[in-house]
């Protein structure tokens, strides 16, 4: 049996359902940016974020703007138009940072099949040269649910003095970061997806290192300035350069208590758990998943890319189980009808994975991949038996 289909089920790597006391938080009167109250706000955003960072309060700005806001950020903020950037593509993502370092630097592409793993020989062979300044990578590809490297990558660019650029986006709070642990320079990510809170804002994570190199930059943003959000989110009065979106604010705020009340491993765990039992549901019927693993790269924590069966869409499988009322996504560009992806972030319950995968399985059934239907119950209630 569907669910009513006019109570849609965000099952979609980001954005997120967003809890209700989130969206409440937003109905606050709205208060001076300026002033005590905000600064006191911002200051706690900052406690939170940096404990998913594993790095310094100091560390961390929040922008008014999405993921890719905070991506341009970094990479405007550390690089001058002659500065090579080496720039790490296996997805969507990875491309979207190789077509931003080539705004603001001068991009080193490092290309890979989508879903193919990241190729540490091939990284250092470009770092050999001697002349990159920067490495921009994303940690958890959620284009095809690959998680990138990053440690490996992190050791390399310390190896080469090489200023490492990561983005988070979609796994911070759904996945360990270690961010001064990897050798991270500036970590990013998005308020939409593990944190569970509305689209709209980025977080920044700075080193004192960056910071200090960002000084030398000519070229840096105007309103995407990262050392100017890092001078005003230092100040005693906490603040942001530019006016910031105050409700915004409030529920990244919110979502972040509703991190902490759970805590930060327990969070991490559901999101490992809830993926598997995803994993290990296509299993037992016979789906295969999209990304191609090496050893040291692994499974997405948060999302789940499938291969779509032989001689089905997967654009029709998302639009059926649309039409069921849970919303997953497909392939992007050239992927488009040969993978589909199911989100497992944020504020996403056990209750809605078994949903997703029973309505799934059924999909499949009337599609005539499988013959029969029942057998995601036991395999996915096992990967979650201890979130029961």
């Amino acid at each position: 049996m569907s669910i009513r289909t006019d109570e849609k089920l965000l099952m979609m790597p980001g954005p997120v359902t967003v809890p209700s006391r989130v969206l409440l938080a937003m109905a606050k009167p709205m208060i001076n940016h300026r002033g005590k109250e905000f600064s006191a706000m911002y200051g706690e955003i900052q406690s939170v974020s940096a404990e998913l960072f594993n790095t310094k309060a100091d560390n961390i700005s929040v922008i008014s703007g999405s993921g890719t806001a905070g991506m341009e950020a970094a990479i405007g903020s550390l690089n001058n138009k002659t500065d090579k950037i080496l720039a790490i593509d296996n997805g969507k993502f990875g491309q979207r940072f190789k077509k931003l370092a080539g705004k603001y630097g001068t991009v080193v592409p490092l290309e890979f099949e989508w879903g193919q793993s990241v190729d540490l020989g091939k990284v250092e062979e470009k770092l050999e040269a001697g002349d990159i300044k920067s490495i921009a990578m994303i940690h958890n590809e959620s284009s095809t649910a690959i998680r990138n490297p990053a440690p490996e990558v992190g050791k390399l660019a310390k190896k080469y003095g090489a200023y490492f650029i990561l983005d988070v986006v979609s796994s911070l709070g759904g996945d360990t970061i270690l961010m001064d642990e990897w050798g991270v320079d500036i970590a990013v990510t998005g308020s939409q997806k593990c944190l569970a809170a509305p689209p709209g804002l980025s977080i920044a994570a700075v080193s004192e290192k960056a910071a200090e190199e960002m000084k030398n930059i000519t070229t840096r943003p105007y309103y995407l300035d990262l050392l100017a959000y890092r001078n005003s989110a230092t100040k005693e009065l906490k603040e942001t350069p530019y006016t910031p979106a105050v409700s915004l604010f409030y529920a990244l705020q919110e979502a972040l208590r509703m991190v902490k009340e759970e805590g930060i491993q327990n969070r991490i765990n559901r999101h490992y758990l809830m993926t598997k039992a995803v994993r290990d549901s296509m299993a037992a019927i016979g789906i295969e998943m999209f990304p191609t693993l090496n050893q040291y790269s692994a499974y997405s924590n948060t999302v789940s890319a499938m291969k779509a069966p032989a001689g089905v869409d997967g654009e029709e499988i998302k639009k059926a189980l649309g039409k069921r009322g849970i919303i997953i996504t497909g392939g992007q560009d050239h992927l488009k009808g040969k993978i589909f992806r199911v989100g497992s972030m944020g504020a996403t319950t056990p209750l809605n994975i078994m949903n997703t995968m029973t309505e799934l399985e059924f999909v499949l059934f009337t599609l005539g991949v499988i013959e029969s239907t029942g057998a995601v119950d036991d395999f996915a209630s096992e990967a979650m038996k201890d979130l029961y």
